[in-house]
């Protein structure tokens, strides 16, 4: 399925955020396209990592559970906000009449290391039981 082709449920996503996730005011500053962008990353990120670790056939992955894509949606809307995606782009700092700020090294990242550490936790566990 192209990722063009899912049909998001944007109300839902929103309520979900909204009582599930502590930092979420860019996804509810976010336009539907930006929403729907989030989403689709969340899900093809979510969808390359677990194939990384669900290698067999005896385990194939079906679909990630909505409420991770949801959750992982809300990490992407913060780190893809106007100033921290000038750190994804390289900008070490900048300064606007006296407001200055510089980042950290660590502040450029991949969608992967993105991924909030209760999905890499989930991963761990998934990886051991695909392994029976």
């Amino acid at each position: 399925m192209s990722y063009a082709e899912h049909n998001w449920n944007i109300e839902e996503a929103d309520e979900y955020i909204r009582w599930n996730t502590l930092d979420n005011d860019d996804w509810f500053d976010g336009e539907e396209p930006f929403k729907v962008a989030c989403l689709n990353n969340a899900e093809e990120t979510l969808l390359d990592l677990f194939a990384l670790v669900l290698k067999d056939d005896e385990h194939p992955l079906i679909e990630i559970p909505v409420e991770a894509v949801y959750y992982f949606s809300a990490t992407l809307a913060f780190r893809h906000n106007d100033t921290n995606k000038l750190a994804q782009q390289g900008i070490s700092s900048f300064a606007i009449r006296g407001l200055s700020t510089t980042f950290k090294d660590w502040s450029r990242e991949t969608l992967v290391e993105m991924i909030p550490h209760v999905f890499t936790a989930l991963l761990d566990i998934v990886s051991q039981t695909a392994v029976v």
